[in-house]
C-alpha cells in the first residue's frame, strides 16, 4: 500500500529540516529500512530509512527546508494509483529543481504583464550589479552582448555619457589623452587637475595590480542556525561579564597524578567541578521561560566542540553524579560523534550550563555568548606563566582566567562573583572533590 514520506521529527525540539540529498532517484526500488534521504537538522546530518519497501513513484521535495511532517515524497508500488497520495500531499506540485520553479514564476509574470510593458531586460549579473551601484536604469542601455543582453562595459559607458561634465583644467586634458584616461570617470565635484588625473590612473594600475576578486557562498545549515541562536540570545539576555584568575598548579598535579592510570584534561577537571559548584549555586544552572525560573538538582554540562563549520555542543548528562573518569569517556566520545556526524539529536538537547575551551588557542580572555535558553556559560581560557608575589618574592605561577557569562535577569553579580571564586577554590584545592 502507498504512503507518503514525510520530514521525521529527529528530537523533541526539532520543527524543521533541510532534505541536502535523496540517495534514490524516482522510479527505483526501495528496500525497507534502505536509506532514502538525507535530512540536516539544526547542527547534524541524518539518514532516513526507508519505512517500507516499494517504488519511489514521486519525489515532492528534492531539496530545501521543510517543516516537520510536511510530505517530501511518495513510496508505493509500480502500478498503484498515487492520485490520492498526491493530492494529501497539498497541491500536488512537484519541485524537480530552483531553475525549473524559477522558470514558471517568470512565464507567469510575463503572462501577467500588460501589452504596453516592456520586454523583460537581458543583463549579465555583473552588469545588474553595477547599475545598481550607480543608479543606472538598465531598461535605458543599449545590450552589446549576446542576443542583445547588457554587459558591464554597457553599463559603464551609458553612465560615463550620462554623466555631468566637470570642468577640467587644459594641462589635466592633456595628460590624460597621454595616459588614456577617461576624465568622465574621475569622481570629483570641484575643477580636475593635472594630479588628479595622474592619481586617478596610479590607482587603476594599482587596482589591475591586484586584481580584486569577490567570491560568494551560501551559509551552511549549521552556520544559518549558529547565526540564528546567536542574535537571539543577545536579544534575549542581559548577559554581564565576570573575569577570575586561578591558580592552575594543583589541577596539573591531579592531572599528571592520575595519567598513568587515566588520561584526564583540564576541560575534563572543570566540567567536574563546574558540576558540583553548580548544585551550590542552583540559580546558574536555571533558565527562564515566560516569567518563571525553573530550577534544578542535577547538571547537564554542554561542552562546545568546534568543527570546520561551526560550533557544536554536545551535552554529557546528569554530570553531578558521574565520577571524574566517567565525564571524561563522555566528552572524548561526544567529541569524536560531532566530528563524525554521528550525533543523536537528544545528545545535543537538554543542557543547563555550558563550558567553552579556547585555552588551546592561547586566548587569555574571551567573551562567550550564553546558550539559550540557559542563563550562563563559563569560558576556559589559556594557562600563562605569571609572575606573583608570593610573600614578598616574585614567582612564576601557571595561570588561568575564567571567563563568565550571566544573564543579568536572573543571576546577580554578587551571586555570580561567588560562583567564580568558589570554582577558584575547588580548581586550586581539588581535593575537596574527595569530599
Amino acid at each position: 500500500m502507498g504512503q507518503l514520506l514525510v520530514m521525521p521529527k529527529l528530537g523533541l525540539t526539532m520543527t524543521e529540516g533541510t532534505i541536502v540529498e535523496w540517495f534514490k532517484k524516482e522510479g527505483e526500488e526501495v528496500k525497507k529500512g534502505e536509506k532514502i534521504f538525507a535530512v540536516e537538522t539544526s547542527k547534524l546530518t541524518n539518514e532516513v530509512e526507508a519505512p517500507a519497501g516499494g517504488i519511489l513513484r514521486k519525489i515532492i521535495h528534492k531539496d530545501g527546508k521543510l517543516q516537520v511532517l510536511e510530505p517530501v515524497g511518495i513510496l508505493a508500488g509500480a502500478d498503484e494509483d498515487i492520485s490520492d497520495l498526491i493530492s494529501k500531499a497539498g497541491s500536488g506540485k512537484v519541485k524537480v529543481d530552483e531553475n525549473q520553479e524559477v522558470k514558471e514564476i517568470d512565464a507567469k509574470v510575463e503572462k501577467e504583464k500588460p501589452e504596453t510593458s516592456s520586454k523583460r531586460i537581458k543583463a549579465s549579473p555583473k552588469a545588474k550589479r553595477l547599475a545598481k551601484e550607480l543608479g543606472v536604469n538598465l531598461s535605458k542601455v543599449e545590450g552589446t552582448g549576446p542576443g542583445g543582453a547588457i554587459s558591464e562595459q554597457d553599463v559603464e559607458n551609458y553612465q560615463a555619457e550620462e554623466k555631468p561634465k566637470v570642468k577640467t583644467s587644459p594641462t589635466a586634458k592633456k595628460v590624460a589623452e597621454n595616459l588614456g584616461v577617461d576624465i568622465n570617470k574621475i569622481e570629483k565635484s570641484e575643477r580636475i587637475m593635472k594630479d588628479d588625473v595622474v592619481g586617478y590612473k596610479n590607482f587603476q594600475m594599482l587596482k589591475e595590480m591586484a586584481d580584486p576578486k569577490e567570491t560568494r557562498e551560501k551559509m551552511t545549515n549549521m552556520r544559518s542556525v549558529i547565526s540564528e541562536r546567536m542574535s537571539q540570545s543577545q536579544k534575549t539576555s542581559a548577559g554581564v561579564n565576570y573575569n577570575l584568575t586561578v591558580d592552575t598548579r594543583e589541577m596539573k598535579r591531579l592531572r599528571d597524578k592520575l595519567k598513568p592510570i587515566k588520561k584526564i584534561t583540564y576541560t575534563d577537571i572543570i566540567v567536574k567541578v563546574v558540576s558540583r559548584v553548580l548544585l551550590e549555586f542552583p540559580i546558574l544552572n536555571s533558565s527562564v521561560e515566560g516569567n518563571e525560573i525553573i530550577k534544578r538538582n542535577y547538571t547537564n554540562v554542554g561542552v562546545a566542540v568546534a568543527l570546520d563549520e561551526g560550533l557544536i555542543v554536545p551535552v554529557v548528562k546528569y554530570a553531578n553524579i558521574k565520577g571524574l573518569k566517567t565525564i571524561s569517556e563522555d566528552i572524548k566520545e561526544l567529541a569524536e560523534k560531532a566530528r563524525t556526524n554521528t550525533l543523536q539529536p537528544d545528545e545535543m538537547t537538554g543542557g543547563t550550563f555550558t563550558v567553552s575551551n579556547l585555552g588551546m588557542f592561547n586566548i587569555e580572555s574571551f567573551t562567550p555568548i550564553i546558550n539559550q535558553p540557559e542563563v550562563a556559560i563559563l569560558g576556559i581560557n589559556t594557562i600563562k606563566e605569571t609572575a606573583v608575589n608570593v610573600n614578598g618574592e616574585v614567582k612564576f605561577i601557571p595561570m588561568m582566567t575564567l571567563s563568565l557569562t550571566a544573564d543579568h535577569r536572573v543571576v546577580d553579580g554578587s551571586v555570580a562573583a561567588q560562583f567564580l571564586n568558589r570554582l577558584k577554590e575547588f580548581i586550586e584545592n581539588p581535593n575537596i572533590l574527595m569530599l
